[in-house]
């Protein structure tokens, strides 16, 4: 049974009852038959409509940030800022998506060649609690621009944001069946996907999961976009500007209270500015306020789930006992969620801070001498989701561009999703893309198309 707990103080907000078989069947049937109808929509009706979306996700952004806030513990301002770029998202597709879309005159053995980009269906989407507004509205904005029709599988324990962004289309006025929200277990994801009238999936979430559609896609020869884990690093050579390096990599790493797959995670510092740069973001993240994420004043709210705290506690034993060095933090703050901000150093192989992914706000530091050694370090990794590198120098930029085996590479700048820009990772980050172009031809046939 889906349930809703506040992170900041372990009380029960709601339980929410499942879908049964029988609405699940109706939510299915519905969707084939929106389908068939908003496939024959006009660019403009589908713009018409991302636009009212985004309208009311801006008359209501302080009511669902809160609800977000309540669910996972996101601080406010940040919630209401995801919900900000959850309309922007709508905005971008309805603007660009027809010429995203468009048929593309290519040369050919007819008079006339091009290929046509066409909607192929209803489209699964699995999707994770650290974002719960934006991980679904990128993927709800291109799916309805391109003429296919959603349904979402949320994390259970955000069933309410979930049902919201339900609501929210509706408000809308979206046709019936074009987008609906299945409160389900995992365990239930599988016979859905197998269902005929579903034509392809999309997941955000652990690599069990993505590999588990994968895997049920692959059998069922459906179409999947993942976007997995990360971690990501963040390379500080000696020409950064250090004082930008150290305050951008604060929030690049607590963000979201460090919970962001495409969080900076490991901190590749050189030599020559190690010591200081370790030392400056040890203060700035000691003197972070940890509470209430209601509150404006609060820098550090809890971690989401209870089972977080004790996830990233073994993490760090396990690391301390393999060498490493906790430098600061690592105790659980209570009640609630609470995690202090927290810092690894000394990482060698044989640590789990070294190989594993760590979702919560604790960083990870390595010390290199060149940047060879930066490049084969971030690289020793089963993630490659995105990276950050701070340099002045040209030709390291260009290095860095060249050789890092990740999805998106940022110059001096932390590591962000852009409606404009494509995203996704390489390696056990995941496949496939979102947002942008790619995004919104991740789910469409492109149909050839020969004239005489």
């Amino acid at each position: 049974m889906p349930k809703s707990v506040n992170p900041a103080t372990g009380e029960v907000i709601e339980d929410y009852a499942e879908h049964e078989e029988a609405s699940v069947e109706r939510a299915l049937a519905n969707a084939e038959l929106a389908y068939h109808d908003w496939r024959l929509t006009s660019y403009s009706k589908r713009a018409d409509l991302l636009n009212r979306v985004a309208d009311v996700l801006e008359s209501r952004k302080e009511e669902l940030a809160r609800i977000a806030t309540l669910e996972m513990g996101k601080r406010y301002k940040e919630a209401v800022a995801e919900v900000e770029k959850s309309a922007l998202g709508c905005r971008y597709y309805a603007d660009e998506g027809e010429r995203l879309i468009a048929d593309d005159t290519r040369p050919g053995p007819a008079s006339r060649n091009y290929v046509a980009y066409r909607p192929i269906g209803p489209v699964l989407a699995v999707m994770p609690w650290n974002f719960p507004y934006w991980q679904c509205f990128r993927f709800i904005a291109p799916a309805l621009m391109a003429g296919n029709v959603g349904l979402l599988k949320h994390a259970s324990n955000v069933s309410q944001c979930a049902l919201e962004i339900e609501k929210v289309l509706l408000e809308a006025d979206a046709p019936q069946g074009v987008f609906q929200t299945l409160l389900i277990s995992s365990k239930r994801v599988e016979p859905i996907l197998r269902d005929r009238r579903i034509r392809a999936a999309t997941l955000t979430g652990s690599e069990a999961a993505g590999s588990a559609v994968a895997s049920t896609a692959g059998s069922e020869i459906k179409t999947t976009v993942l976007e997995l884990g990360g971690s990501d690093p963040f390379i500080v050579m000696p020409s950064a500007d250090l004082e930008k390096a150290v305050s951008v990599g604060v929030t690049a790493r607590m963000q979201n209270n460090g919970q962001s797959c495409i969080a900076a995670k490991r901190f590749i510092v050189h030599a020559d500015v190690y010591d200081d740069y370790v030392a400056r973001f040890q203060d700035k993240i000691e003197s972070m306020r940890i509470g209430d994420p209601m509150d404006a004043d609060t820098d550090l709210g809890p971690v989401a789930l209870e089972s977080s705290v004790s996830d990233l506690t073994d993490q760090i034993d396990r690391s301390v006992s393999a060498g490493a060095t906790l430098r600061t933090g690592g105790a659980h703050e209570g009640p609630g969620f609470f995690f202090k901000p927290s810092m690894l150093e000394n990482v060698g192989k044989e640590a789990a801070a070294y190989h594993e992914e760590f979702f919560g706000p604790c960083a990870i530091f390595f010390k290199i001498s060149s940047i060879d050694e930066a490049i084969t370090l971030a690289n020793d990794s089963d993630f490659g989701l995105g990276g950050s590198v701070w340099t002045s120098e040209n030709a390291e930029i260009e290095r860095f561009v060249r050789d890092l085996d990740q999805g998106g590479t940022h110059v001096n700048r932390m590591t962000a999703s852009d409606p404009r820009l494509p995203f996704g990772g390489v390696k056990r980050s995941g496949y496939g893309r979102e947002l942008s172009k790619e995004g919104i031809h991740a789910f469409m046939n492109a149909k050839t198309v020969t004239i005489d």
